[in-house]
C-alpha cells in the first residue's frame, strides 16, 4: 500500500531495506511476455510512479505504451510517451498522478504493444491495481471541545462502524485505533484511566487539504465476560465530504482486528 510506502524508516540497516522493498508494487506476473513493477514516490499532493518495464521476450516490441487510469480523485498530469523496446531491454517510464482530495483512490491501466514484423493485433498486459492509502493524507489535529461539538453538528455524513475486533481491552483497542487512523485523542487520560467496562472517546484528524474529519468511540466490556472475550460497541465518523467519511471507515475497518504491536 502507500501507506508503506511512506512509513518512517527504520534505523536498523535490515529494516530500512526491507522498508525501501515495500515501496515497489509489482504490476505484472512474471510468466507475463512484459514485466513491470512501479516504485512508488509519495509527495505532498502528487504521487510519482517510476515504472520499470523489462521486455522479458526474443521480439522488438514497438509502440510500447504505459496506460493509466484513475478513480477517486486522482488526475494523470501527463500520459506516457510510446517507445520501442528491444528484445530483453529494459526502460524506466515515470507518471505523475495530482491528488485534490482525501479519500482512497485506485490507479490502474495496462501495457499495449505491437511485435515488430507481426501484423496481428496489438497485445495488451494488464497492470495490478495501485491503491491510494487516506493515512498517507490525514494526520491528528487538536481542537477544543466547543469547536468539535460544532463540527459535529454540521457536518452532514456519517459513518457507523460496528467493532469487530479481537483485542480484548478497552484502552487496548483505543490506542490501537489511534495509531492506525492517525487521529488524535481529544479525550484526555485522566478521563480513560480506571477500570468500569465501558469507554468513550472523542478523536479528530485533518488532512493536508484542510478537511477534517471526527470520531466518536464508544466501547464496553461487561464486567463478568472472561478475560478472552473481545470489546464491543460503535465508532461514529462525521465529516464534511462523503468521500473522507467513507474512506475512513473503510480503515478502520480494515485495521480493528489487527493487535497493537507489543
Amino acid at each position: 500500500s502507500l501507506l508503506q510506502a511512506t512509513g518512517k524508516l527504520p534505523s536498523q540497516k535490515d529494516e530500512t531495506t526491507d522498508s525501501t522493498l515495500s515501496k515497489v508494487i509489482q504490476l505484472t506476473g512474471f510468466s507475463d511476455p512484459v514485466y513491470s513493477e512501479a516504485y512508488v514516490i509519495v509527495n505532498q499532493f502528487d504521487i510519482v510512479l517510476d515504472v520499470l518495464i523489462v521486455n522479458q521476450t526474443s521480439d522488438t516490441l514497438q509502440g510500447l505504451t504505459l496506460e493509466l487510469a484513475t478513480l477517486g480523485d486522482l488526475r494523470l498530469v501527463d500520459k506516457p510517451v510510446p517507445t520501442t523496446m528491444g528484445p530483453h531491454g529494459f526502460e524506466n517510464i515515470k507518471a505523475t498522478i495530482k491528488i485534490s482530495s482525501t479519500e482512497n483512490g485506485i490507479i490502474f491501466g495496462n501495457i499495449v504493444y505491437d511485435i515488430a514484423g507481426s501484423s496481428g493485433d496489438r497485445n495488451c498486459v494488464v497492470l495490478n491495481n495501485i491503491h491510494i492509502d487516506i493515512m498517507d493524507y490525514i494526520a491528528p489535529a487538536t481542537c477544543t471541545d466547543e469547536e468539535f461539538r460544532k463540527m459535529w453538528v454540521e457536518f452532514e455524513w456519517e459513518n457507523k462502524i460496528t467493532v469487530n475486533t479481537n483485542i480484548t481491552h478497552l484502552t487496548g483497542f483505543l490506542e490501537h485505533l489511534v495509531s492506525s487512523t492517525n487521529m488524535k485523542c481529544l479525550t484526555p487520560k485522566e478521563a480513560l484511566t480506571g477500570e468500569c467496562g465501558f469507554l468513550a472517546a472523542n478523536l479528530y484528524a485533518r488532512s493536508i487539504f484542510g478537511e477534517d474529519a471526527l470520531a466518536n468511540v464508544s466501547i464496553e466490556k461487561l464486567p463478568d465476560s472472561e478475560p478472552s472475550v473481545p470489546v464491543q460497541g460503535h465508532i461514529r465518523i462525521r465529516a464534511k465530504s462523503q468521500g473522507m467519511a467513507l474512506s475512513l471507515g473503510d480503515k478502520i475497518n480494515m485495521t480493528q482486528k489487527k493487535q497493537p504491536k507489543s
